[in-house]
C-alpha cells in the first residue's frame, strides 16, 4: 500500500506500508512519523481520510484528540469528490504510459515517486486542507 498527502501548500512523499495495516501500525507508521510533520507546516490544517477501518478506530482517534488535530468526517462511499483520488488517477495513468516495465515493488515505487514529485503544485486543485489515501496498487 502507499499513503500520501495533499494539500494547498504542498505534497507529502509517498510512503510504503505493508498490507493489513491495523489501527496502532497505522498510529506508529503514519500518523507520527509522517502526518504530524506533514501538518505542523499546515496552520489550521485539517486532516481528512476515508473511513477504512484503522483510520476510525478508537486508538487513531484517541492519538489524533492528543495531538489537537481537527478531524473532517468524510463519506466512506464518495471517493469522486476527494482531490487525492484524481490525483493519484494522473499519476496512474502516466505510470501506464510508462513504457518499461517495473521488474519489481520496489521499482513501481520508485516510478511512483518520480511521477508524483514532477506533479506541479497546481494538480492538487488547489484543495484548502490535506486529504490522506491508502491505495493497493501494487
Amino acid at each position: 500500500m502507499v499513503w500520501c498527502a495533499i494539500s494547498y501548500h504542498g505534497r507529502s512523499n509517498l510512503l510504503r506500508t505493508e498490507s493489513n495495516l491495523n489501527s496502532n501500525r497505522y498510529v506508529r507508521e503514519v500518523l507520527q512519523p509522517e502526518v504530524i510533520l506533514f501538518l505542523q507546516g499546515i496552520p489550521g490544517a485539517i486532516f481528512q481520510q476515508n473511513n477504512a477501518r484503522p483510520h476510525v478506530a478508537k486508538t487513531v482517534r484517541d492519538f489524533c484528540s492528543a495531538q489537537h488535530m481537527q478531524l473532517h468526517s468524510w463519506s466512506a462511499y464518495s471517493p469522486d469528490m476527494s482531490p487525492i483520488e484524481h490525483v493519484w488517477d494522473l499519476v496512474g495513468r502516466r505510470l501506464a504510459r510508462d513504457p518499461r516495465p517495473a521488474a519489481s515493488k520496489d521499482e513501481v515505487l520508485l516510478l511512483k515517486q518520480a511521477i508524483w514529485n514532477s506533479l506541479p503544485h497546481c494538480t492538487h486543485f488547489g484543495t484548502t486542507f490535506p486529504h490522506f489515501r491508502h491505495s493497493k496498487s501494487f
